[in-house]
């Protein structure tokens, strides 16, 4: 078990500080004054960070940390928690982590002892969905499907018996395809296509995916697509015995195969169980 105060003083942190998704008014007081006390900021794009610092005439020394030196840079960052440096990390916009790097640095900081204190902010997920019209809980982020339309077509192929909204982030080249594959395999669902959040020409886009799809080509600027979950019946006609099985044999442990079941149904993991121990 690893116990974490976040407030104690004198402890070596790492902060995960979310800044503005469009508008720059968004970067709230703590992440400003987080950003100019820390040692070392470590972004995702140096460039767009130090714009970003220079609006908010911060002057703190900052670090490359991005997908494609990620393990490399992160080996480097706990050098430098080592040393006793406080950091700040940023991605582009959002919070790091979601569809942005961090995955590697937070886990082995957490190892190395670090406290790792996240400061909130913007969140182009949450903004959407709650905006959306739809179903707020649960609900489930996914990010970006793959950019092949047969690998996508078959991740969402694991998502279509979900009963909770689900979100995901779209680029604009490839949403008319992405919403096609959508309809495809998840019928054609109410939708809320949220572009440009929070800046000038923000927009939301709601109705069914084959309504949406009517004006799609005309848009541009980063997307998020929330989607209504799937209809009672349709869950009620899955076999889940037959789910679990299935899943065992591709490699999953019986508990493993009944929790991924209920992810992917909504039945709960307690009627599954019962199911699977009554069928024994």
């Amino acid at each position: 078990m690893i116990r974490q105060k976040s407030f104690d003083e004198g402890q070596i942190c790492l902060y995960l500080v979310a800044t503005p998704i469009g508008n720059l008014q968004e970067l709230t007081p703590r992440a400003i004054s987080i950003l100019s006390e820390v040692d070392l900021i470590a972004a995702e794009d140096t460039r767009n960070t130090m714009k970003l610092l220079s609006h908010f005439d911060i002057h703190t020394k900052v670090i490359a940390h991005h997908s494609h030196n990620e393990k490399q840079s992160t080996e480097g960052i706990i050098q430098l928690l080592h040393e006793g440096k406080n950091i700040a990390l940023v991605s582009d916009a959002g919070y790091p982590l979601i569809s942005d790097p961090g995955q590697t640095l937070v886990p082995r900081a957490i190892e190395e002892g670090y406290a790792v204190i996240p400061v909130n902010g913007s969140s182009a997920m949450l903004s959407a969905l709650v905006a959306s019209g739809l179903c707020a809980m649960p609900f489930y982020f996914h990010g970006f499907l793959p950019a092949k339309t047969s690998a996508a077509r078959k991740e969402l192929e694991t998502l279509k018996t979900m009963k909770c909204t689900m979100v995901f982030y779209e680029a604009p080249h490839r949403i008319e395809d992405t919403l096609c594959v959508m309809q495809e395999v998840l019928g054609n669902r109410k939708i809320s296509l949220c572009r440009e959040l929070t800046k000038r020409f923000e927009e939301f886009i709601r109705g069914n995916i084959s309504e949406v799809l009517e004006v799609v080509s005309e848009l541009k600027g980063e997307m998020v697509v929330v989607v209504e979950g799937a209809a009672e019946e349709s869950i009620e006609e899955i076999n889940v015995m037959e789910m679990v099985h299935q899943l065992i044999e591709e490699g999953y442990s019986t508990s493993g195969a009944i929790k991924e079941t209920a992810k992917r149904t909504g039945v709960s993991k307690n009627e599954i169980y019962r199911q699977v121990h009554a069928s024994e």
